[in-house]
């Protein structure tokens, strides 16, 4: 993919942002108190969250300066490690990504519904009016590059407008909203849990509300001077994600209270609806659902470039590398990635059953992608001083990366054992999809491993 539509510094930024700014920090903050056993436990948990990201930034901005290849997050495996690992953890991460984004877009369904009160809304509703939102930003994508970059800004802007109303209601009087807070039922943490258990508790869903900024680096050589547009887009980008998020964070807390946080799940909603009346609410909740699909045109955007570099590698049929000869557009992947959602769409839970399994999924590729650093600071010592981005401090920040996940790795183990041996077992079986298929295509594509690009 080496065509003329690029991405300037601030599309980049708004990518980064949107792809970090889901509808987490619109619903996680109620999961993650839910399991804090005292506020000390909820903030230390985001404000860690918030460095742990940053060293993660820290890390992909080099990764992505040394190696800046359209579809790096496979490409980079691949060439550090070996193409079975590389299609292990990114089938891995397509299917973490497809129910993510669906998971998101449910969420985002149960704001908008509020707006109709008069209607009994069921989950089949709400899957419906989520597959709608695909399939507008499904088109959107089909039309290139710059006409969803173009969408991806106006969106982001909306839903930082959203979270800015959040943190101004915390300078306006507040009433009390009797029928939404005698609702709330607190389910308190166990009363035997440690203080560090209940912070890993509480970091696993901080986590999945920080997770995404890693997926630019399938962006590579669409970005203008990527190695200087790339780690500056992901500077600013956490930054403003880690302020937002806190000042969020301290509205929840002041406005809703910490144990009625707890059990609230359309937590936003509430602190709008004491601050600013119903009609505030509703207006917000409008809003707050075309913000949050900021984050379904971001994936559709980004994970269409995975595929396109595991079919450049061999691993994936050549179709999944047809491109639109106009625009540039991977048809193919795209498609396929966009009906990945929709089955996951009508097939997944509730988002509290599906944020420990996508988590916990995520992990294997933070730990593993980071790690390649190691391997990309050896094979490309010839970019240094050639105006690549380069860490200082090295290897602490990668480090506290990459422990912080083991960290949430085994966090969710403990909770979830169940999670933890699905994702183990799905991580095993596409090692064995990849050796098998890889017997079977071998006569024909001899020179399918890509391992000396």
């Amino acid at each position: 993919m080496q065509g003329k539509q690029k991405l300037n510094l601030f599309s980049f930024t708004m990518i980064v942002v949107g792809l970090v700014i889901g509808m987490g920090i619109f619903r996680t903050a109620a999961t993650s108190a839910k399991f804090a056993i005292e506020p000390s436990v909820y903030f230390t948990a985001w404000l860690v969250g918030g460095f742990v990201a940053l060293c993660g930034a820290l890390t992909y901005a080099e990764i992505g300066s040394r190696y800046p290849v359209t579809g790096g997050y496979y490409k980079v495996f691949s060439y550090a490690y070996h193409p079975s690992i590389a299609f292990a953890i990114n089938c891995i991460i397509l299917i973490s990504n497809a129910a993510s984004l669906s998971g998101v877009a449910l969420i985002g369904s149960g704001y908008i519904t509020k707006l109709f009160p008069q209607f009994v809304w069921t989950d089949i509703d709400k899957a419906l009016i989520s597959c709608g939102a695909i399939f507008i930003f499904y088109g959107i994508n089909l039309m290139g590059l710059r006409m969803s970059s173009k969408a991806q800004n106006i969106l982001m802007m909306i839903k930082i407008g959203m979270i800015v109303v959040l943190i101004m209601a915390l300078f306006f009087p507040h009433h009390d909203v009797a029928s939404t807070v005698a609702a709330v039922t607190t389910p308190a943490a166990a009363p035997s849990m440690s203080w560090i258990q209940s912070f890993g508790f509480s970091l696993i869903a901080v986590s999945f509300t920080y997770g995404g900024y890693q997926q630019t680096i399938n962006f590579g050589n669409e970005v203008e001077k990527p190695a200087k547009n790339i780690p500056r887009g992901i500077f600013i980008g956490i930054a403003i994600i880690i302020g937002l998020y806190l000042l969020a964070n301290l509205s929840y807390y002041t406005i809703v209270g910490f144990d009625n946080m707890k059990g609230e799940k359309e937590i936003a909603y509430v602190v709008i609806n004491k601050t600013f009346g119903k009609i505030g609410a509703d207006i917000f909740s409008f809003f707050l659902f075309f913000g949050v699909l900021a984050y379904v045109n971001a994936l559709l955007m980004s994970n269409p470039r995975v595929m396109y570099a595991m079919s450049g590698e061999g691993v994936l049929p050549k179709i999944f590398s047809r491109q639109n000869p106009k625009n540039e557009v991977l048809t193919v992947s795209l498609t396929v990635f966009a009906a990945m959602c929709i089955i996951i769409l009508f097939f997944a839970q509730t988002f509290e059953k599906i944020l420990n399994f996508t988590i916990f999924l995520d992990c294997f590729g933070m730990v593993a992608s980071s790690a390649t650093i190691f391997v990309l600071r050896k094979r490309t010592k010839n970019l240094d001083g050639t105006g690549i981005y380069k860490m200082k401090f090295f290897p602490i920040q990668t480090l506290v990366f990459m422990s912080a996940y083991l960290f949430v790795g085994v966090s969710i183990a403990i909770q979830t054992p169940d999670a933890a041996i699905i994702g183990v077992s799905v991580l095993a079986a596409f090692m064995v999809i990849y050796f098998v298929a890889k017997k079977f295509t071998q006569p024909n594509t001899p020179a399918a491993t890509g391992m000396e690009e």
